[in-house]
């Protein structure tokens, strides 16, 4: 699959990853990262005011966020967000599932109390100190269960998500790298 373990070494593509439960039974599994210079805490803050609507994705703005620009700052009032909060993310929205400053975050298809959706999705980001600063360790997990299911995430999900991810994990290298 295109960019299914970007950035990732064979140790941390072998590890787990914090989220790895959100989607156990996940026939698409990627993992990506990216060494940011810059200390977890400093990194945490970016991650959590994520979404559409919110500060963006830090992808290609044109497809995700509707050409609405991601921010290029740390925004106050996008920093609350909790565990248990909707991220919207277009037409569905996302459940922070985990919120654990500075060390970890995880987003899964936001579901209604009893519902098991067909498609589950969990993106999580571990945020690992490093001599550098952060080794930002992602890890996707996803599972679509419909009449092609395993076609959509092998042939379209799965590139698709990797060419969105690796554009965020630079977008976010250079909003908190040394020339920022």
């Amino acid at each position: 699959m295109i960019l299914q373990y970007w950035g990732a070494t064979r140790g941390e593509i072998a590890s787990a990853v914090v989220g790895d439960d959100l989607v156990p039974d996940a026939r698409l599994v990627a993992t990506r990262s990216i060494t940011l210079h810059a200390p977890p805490a400093d990194v945490f803050p970016w991650l959590r005011q994520m979404g559409f609507g919110r500060a963006g994705w830090y992808s290609y703005d044109l497809i995700d966020n509707l050409g609405r620009r991601s921010a290029r700052a740390i925004e106050s009032e996008w920093q609350n967000l909790q565990q248990g909060d909707a991220v919207p993310a277009g037409p569905l929205d996302f459940e922070a599932v985990i919120v654990d400053p500075p060390q970890a975050f995880a987003l899964r298809l936001r579901e209604a109390p009893g519902e098991r959706r067909r498609t589950q999705f969990s993106l999580a980001y571990e945020l690992r100190p490093d001599t550098a600063g952060t080794r930002l360790v992602t890890r996707v997990r996803a599972r679509v269960d419909l009449a092609g299911g395993r076609l959509v995430e092998k042939l379209i999900l799965g590139p698709g998500d990797g060419i969105m991810l690796r554009k965020q994990l630079l977008s976010l290298a250079r909003r908190t790298g040394p020339t920022r």
